[in-house]
């Protein structure tokens, strides 16, 4: 039975003994609903080996802007960047907002590979204001890439996708607070009862939501960010909002009736999700994520367009050095949500706190049945 054959950038000892390469050895399948089925299902997750396989082939098909980096860039830049600094002790990018690189199992030279990958990533992508989730993307593809150029150019063809459909990682303050934002929308929808007990014991309910990339991309433990990442590249950022939301529903689950803190709700959340293992499994995390009945694509997408217009509106774009975050009056905010929505139809109608709904309509191509295919 074959070891997994881990690359030099990842601590052996720290990896599960336990999990051998016992998965499949190739994956030939083209059609996307099938891809989707196997990725949910976690038909490379037991094998390092294709994992490192279908990563290299999804990535080099994600569509990109013609001067894309590649590998060879990163050899011709990563000496004058980093220069004679251990690598160890370099900064990281101000865009990661003081993310700290997740460790997912890396050794010292790994971690230390992430941190130049990141500053090279930086200098190569001027615009890039604020992407926090990128040292956990980074450290991820680190463990599935040959040497830091394969893993530099593998991050640099998710940032640099030009697909107007095809949404990755947030590149901007805007971007990212729209998405908060917007993911509060969805809890309270979707989690209407751990939504409820997040206002009734945050100050500022906002605060908590805002943390949602943060559970996934870092406090994850790397097994299931892993699993996230492998439906990630293959459905796109609708994903993160379903796990994310599988998580409020769980925290719920195991934490209602237990007391709550204002001042404490956020981290007993990071805490609950490090600690995962202890209460679901990959598999029912995944399960529950696509068991939601979630928006479409479309909808949720002018969702996020409305909470951009309207931070645009208030002159919110860049991040706020004032502690406060609450933006502004909810009640306003879902108003305008509310006209956005209302455009995309009106079947059955969505009530906030506020007091204020939006009509929404599940779009079925061509009427059929929505159950046909794998739910978005």
């Amino acid at each position: 039975m074959d070891s997994p054959g881990y690359n030099c950038f990842v601590d052996k000892d720290k990896m599960d003994a336990a999990i051998q390469d016992l998965g499949p050895k190739e994956l030939s399948c083209t059609e996307l609903q099938e891809l989707k089925q196997l990725a949910r299902q976690g038909y490379w997750a037991q094998s390092h080996a294709l994992r490192g396989k279908v990563y290299q082939r999804l990535i080099r098909d994600i569509p990109c802007r013609t001067v894309t980096p590649d590998a060879s860039v990163y050899s011709d830049i990563v000496g004058k960047i980093v220069g004679k600094h251990s690598s160890s002790c370099l900064p990281l990018p101000e865009f990661v907002d003081n993310t700290q690189v997740p460790s997912y199992c890396l050794n010292a030279r790994g971690e230390g590979a992430v941190r130049k990958i990141l500053l090279c990533l930086a200098n190569q992508f001027p615009d890039i204001s604020f992407c926090p989730a990128l040292p956990a993307v980074v450290a991820l593809l680190l463990h599935y890439s040959i040497d830091e150029a394969e893993c530099f150019e593998k991050a640099c063809r998710i940032l640099a996708c030009n697909d107007p459909g095809r949404r990755l990682i947030d590149q901007s303050f805007l971007a990212f607070e729209s998405s908060c934002m917007t993911f509060g929308d969805l809890v309270n929808k979707y989690c209407q009862a751990a939504h409820k007990l997040m206002v009734a014991v945050s100050e500022d309910v906002l605060q908590v939501y805002a943390d949602w990339q943060r559970w996934l991309f870092g406090e994850l433990p790397l097994c299931y960010f892993a699993r996230v990442f492998d439906v990630f590249l293959v459905e796109g950022y609708k994903v993160l909002y379903r796990v994310a939301l599988a998580i409020l529903k769980f925290f719920h689950k195991v934490r209602a009736g237990q007391p709550l803190e204002s001042d404490s709700v956020k981290q007993d959340i990071r805490t609950f999700v490090r600690d995962i293992a202890k209460t679901v499994s990959p598999e029912k995390l995944l399960e529950k994520a696509f068991a939601i009945r979630l928006f479409s694509r479309k909808e949720i997408q002018l969702l996020q367009m409305a909470n951009e217009k309207a931070l645009k509106q208030k002159g919110i774009t860049v991040k706020q050095k004032s502690p406060g975050r609450c933006l502004w009056h909810s009640q306003e905010r879902y108003r305008h949500c509310g006209h956005v929505c209302h455009a995309a139809g009106a079947d059955h109608e969505v009530h906030h706190p506020s007091g204020h709904g939006w009509h929404h309509r599940h779009l079925r191509p061509g009427g059929g049945s929505p159950h046909r295919q794998l739910p978005e």
